[in-house]
């Protein structure tokens, strides 16, 4: 029978503190409710002591959650302790997650003391949480770098002292997975009481290895692996959630563990933690980058047209992505161009199809991505008179709102309409759906310099959601408004 992997999410601990991915504490509620959702195991839903908003947040999402053990960071100090245990009085399962330095590093430089004091207050902290919840997870900060036979030690002592988890951090990312594997594996075979306790992995991603890393970790023993959405977090960021679960399904058969991770939400979730700490998602990211089921190569086209599992190793559909998508570059193969008319409607035979492909290279090496507006125009069945043009865009904010006048123009017609918004681009977007009256859901929005300087030209990436199936649109200006309005007409009309 398969073990089970309990899911510890940190989103809303260690992923938060990233800069700019501060949440209020509604939308750490509504983050919450989506993990749940999820199935995560274990919800660390802040750091009590570090600010009232952060004690309210724990408060407020323990009142909501049913499922998942709400747990509290807290350093091994008897405040950290009391208000953390104050946080969780209305956690239907409560955890005080509490711990110190167990590296010589962390011992001698940041805590200025010995190990021997170190292994006292450890005892301690561990002691003095048990008289608050039943539930005390300890972590030994820095395991990654500790000397083995003392971390062993500690993790005997914390134990002994009624912990029921103990986290081996791998703080700094610093482990070869071969290395965090062994020591796993020298604490499940050195701790005497090793069986009254999970170990738990908490690893980094400084060196790209985070995920390789905690999975090493669990073959070795270890049975809760820490994670966030995304695999935010501090630094490079930590183990990534949508990860561990795939690779876990993925090799079932080899590893023998399982997760009651519901794989279907992953992306829904995914695209909802984007949005609420506005921490875009890298296109290449495993599993739910932009990337992670396009295919432009004609070869890898070629092989997913005639079977999905020639290039890929999970369904997307699995994982609540709509569908793959074949993108139309220079580098794409006849069975691309061919699959992709057939789409919008011309089926060709081979030597047609020859004669398209030919016109269609020469444009592809002029652009980078051939859309289906130009296979049309192409063909002489241009979309041009149902595809809408900016005209004009005029925009006023004051500090309380923004107001927005669009003008279209389809089919030689002109269209107008004025909209409020929160925000000059939020006005421009109703605005804009005013006119055009597609319910579109706005899934991605960002902004990238091209060069630098205040004058310099934004580029604004947009991806909107339709039928469940996504659209992209680009446009770039000195004027970032008047770009996210190129970008977002420009996805409206590939609808």
């Amino acid at each position: 029978m398969s073990d089970k992997v309990y899911i510890f999410d940190t989103t809303l601990r260690d992923g938060e503190q990233v800069p700019g991915c501060q949440l209020n504490t509604i939308e750490k509620i509504e983050v919450a409710l989506a993990l749940e959702e999820l199935g995560v195991d274990v919800l660390e839903a802040g750091f009590p002591i570090s600010s009232p908003g952060d004690f309210n947040s724990v408060v407020e999402v323990s009142k909501v959650i049913t499922n998942p053990t709400i747990c509290a960071l807290t350093r091994a100090v008897q405040k950290d302790i009391e208000v953390a245990a104050d946080a969780l009085k209305f956690a239907k399962r409560g955890r005080i997650h509490t711990g110190i330095g167990s590296s010589d590093i962390h011992i001698i430089n940041k805590l200025h003391t010995t190990r021997e004091k170190i292994l006292e207050k450890a005892a301690w902290a561990t002691k003095f949480a048990r008289n608050f919840v039943d539930d005390v997870e300890f972590f030994c900060e820095d395991a990654g770098r500790a000397d083995l036979a003392f971390l062993a030690k500690m993790v005997e002592t914390v134990i002994a002292n009624g912990a029921t988890v103990v986290n081996i951090p791998d703080t700094t990312g610093y482990c070869l997975p071969d290395q965090y594997h062994e020591k796993i594996k020298y604490l499940m075979n050195n701790v005497p009481n090793i069986d009254k306790a999970i170990l738990s992995c908490h690893c980094h991603n400084d060196l790209g290895m985070a995920t390789a890393n905690s999975i090493a970790g669990l073959r070795a023993g270890a049975r809760q692996v820490e994670v966030t959405m995304n695999g935010i977090g501090e630094r490079a960021g930590n183990t990534s959630l949508e990860e561990v679960a795939m690779v876990i399904r993925s090799h079932q058969q080899e590893l023998n563990l399982y997760t009651d991770i519901n794989i279907k939400k992953i992306y829904p979730t995914s695209r909802l933690i984007t949005r609420l700490m506005r921490m875009p998602v890298q296109p290449n990211k495993a599993i739910v980058g932009r990337n992670a089921f396009s295919h432009s190569s004609g070869i890898h086209q070629d092989g997913v047209l005639k079977n999905r599992e020639n290039y890929e190793i999970i369904d997307p559909h699995d994982v609540g992505v709509p569908e793959s998508l074949i993108v139309l570059t220079a580098r794409s193969g006849r069975a691309a161009l061919k699959h992709r008319l057939e789409k919008i409607g011309f089926p060709m035979e081979k030597e047609e199809l020859d004669e398209m492909y030919t016109r269609f290279l020469d444009l592809a090496d002029t652009k980078k991505e051939v859309y289906d507006e130009d296979l049309l125009e192409m063909l002489g069945h241009s979309k041009d008179n149902r595809i809408y043009q900016l005209e004009s865009l005029e925009v006023s904010s004051t500090d309380k709102e923004s107001i927005a006048n669009v003008s279209l123009v389809k089919n030689e017609q002109r269209f107008s309409s004025e909209a409020r918004g929160n925000g000059p681009v939020d006005a421009m977007i109703k605005a804009i759906d005013n006119i055009v009256g597609q319910q579109v859901k706005l899934e991605e929005y960002l902004v990238q310099a091209i060069t630098g300087g205040s004058n310099d030209v934004g580029k604004v990436h947009i991806q909107v959601s339709h039928d469940g199936v996504f659209h992209y649109g680009f446009g770039s200006d000195t004027n970032i408004v008047l770009a996210s309005a190129k970008a977002y007409i420009d996805a409206l009309n590939k609808i």
